[in-house]
C-alpha cells in the first residue's frame, strides 16, 4: 500500500469517527459503506485503522446488533459509576431473571418464564423491559388462550454490548452444579 493510500484510508477512519461521535444511534455498516463510497473490504480496513488509533486512547470502537458507536473503555467505568453515581441503573435480580429466560429460551410465552422461573411473574416487570425496548411480542402461540410470544429486541443487544445472542454466556451445567452439592 503507498503512503497516498494509507494517508486517504486514515482520513476515511477520521470521517468514520466523526460521524460516530455525531450520531445519537449506532451506524451500520451499510449506512457507512454508503456515505463514504466503500466496499466491504475498506470499511473492515478503515474500522481496524480507527480501532488503532482510538487504542491510546480512552474510547473504543464497538460493534453491536444495531451498527457501530464508540463507548468509553470499560476500565474507567469505576471512575464514571464515582463521578456521576445517578447513572447507575440498578436492575431488580427478578427483572434479570425474566430477561434471561426470554434471551435464552425465545420465544417464551408469560406461562413459560413463571414455569422456569418458579413464581408468577409480575406485570410491572415485564412492563420495564417493554418500556426499555429490550423485548417484543411476536405473534402467539398455538395453544389454549394464545399467549403472545416473547423475543429481544436490537436495543436488548445494544444494552448489553451483544451483536447477536450467540455472544450470551453459555448456561451452566446444572446436572454438574447439583452433583457438587
Amino acid at each position: 500500500m503507498t503512503d497516498t493510500q494509507q494517508r486517504h484510508l486514515d482520513e476515511i477512519s477520521k470521517h468514520i469517527e466523526v460521524l460516530l461521535h455525531a450520531s445519537e444511534a449506532p451506524l451500520t455498516a451499510n449506512v457507512l459503506k454508503k456515505q463514504l463510497s466503500l466496499n466491504t473490504n475498506e470499511l473492515a480496513r478503515v474500522l481496524e485503522i480507527l480501532q488503532q488509533r482510538l487504542d491510546s486512547g480512552v474510547l473504543t470502537l464497538h460493534e453491536t446488533a444495531s451498527g457501530y458507536r464508540l463507548q468509553i473503555a470499560d476500565s474507567y467505568s469505576p471512575l464514571i459509576q464515582r463521578v456521576f453515581p445517578q447513572r447507575q441503573e440498578r436492575l431488580s435480580q427478578a427483572l434479570l431473571e425474566t430477561l434471561s429466560v426470554i434471551a435464552y429460551k425465545q420465544p417464551v410465552t408469560r406461562g413459560d418464564i413463571e414455569h422456569v422461573r418458579g413464581v408468577t411473574l409480575s406485570s410491572n416487570i415485564l412492563r420495564q423491559l417493554f418500556d426499555k425496548g429490550w423485548i417484543e411480542e411476536k405473534g402467539y402461540k398455538e395453544t389454549l388462550g394464545r399467549p403472545a410470544l416473547l423475543y429481544t429486541t436490537p436495543q436488548f443487544l445494544d444494552a448489553f454490548g451483544l451483536t447477536n445472542l450467540d455472544e450470551l454466556p453459555a448456561l451452566p451445567d446444572m446436572e454438574a452444579i447439583k452433583a457438587l452439592s
